[in-house]
């Protein structure tokens, strides 16, 4: 047997919109997640800074593919100012914290990653502008590798505590009967008399 819903003609229901979950509500500021997002993208933010300032002291041409090399990695004008903004704008994350940070960390993890595929494919041709060598392409990966580690620490997982402020927002229905269950109180037990 069907059902159906009538509607006065000319007058149709909008779909209820769910309501935009914004986990930073559910993060305190001082919350170990948020440390880890600000950590990696402190500490990837240095290391790239760190190389494309000792690139820049080198004084080597903008578009130069002659193999200068800074710290193992070779190098030019155009890497190490690359390096320089997506170090700061690492560090932005840094301050920001929380899921800007994560997210942050994340996309340029991947950004990072493709770059090192890019770059592979450009190795040996005359459009490796960025003069990157084996490597330079083996270090991309590896700092995007830790940088989607870093932010994902604690997003993405299987196993996520019932506290974690993600794995709340994803199951809003368990999380509700959680709480009703935490403020029914327990029925108290009768002790046993003793004889």
């Amino acid at each position: 047997m069907a059902t159906h819903v009538l509607h006065p003609v000319g007058r149709r229901r909008k779909p209820a919109r769910r309501k935009a979950t914004r986990l930073d509500e559910h993060l305190p500021v001082d919350h170990r997640l948020s440390q880890v997002y600000r950590v990696g993208a402190g500490l990837m933010g240095l290391l790239l800074v760190v190389f494309g300032i000792l690139g820049l002291i080198d004084r080597i041409g903008f578009f130069d593919t002659g193999g200068d090399t800074v710290a193992g990695l070779s190098t030019n004008g155009a890497l190490s100012i690359l390096s320089i903004c997506v170090g700061l704008l690492l560090f932005v994350g840094m301050v920001i914290g929380g899921n800007f940070a994560s997210t942050l960390n994340m996309v340029l993890g991947i950004a990072f990653i493709l770059s090192g595929f890019v770059n592979l494919a450009l190795l040996d041709t005359g459009m490796n502008f960025l003069a990157f060598h084996m490597q330079n392409v083996l270090f991309s990966f590896v700092v995007g590798l830790l940088l989607m580690m870093f932010g994902m620490y604690g997003r993405v997982s299987g196993g996520l505590p019932h506290d974690n402020p993600y794995w709340r927002a994803r199951h809003p229905e368990q999380v509700s009967r959680e709480e009703r269950r935490a403020l029914t109180p327990m029925p108290e037990v009768a002790k046993p008399k003793r004889l």
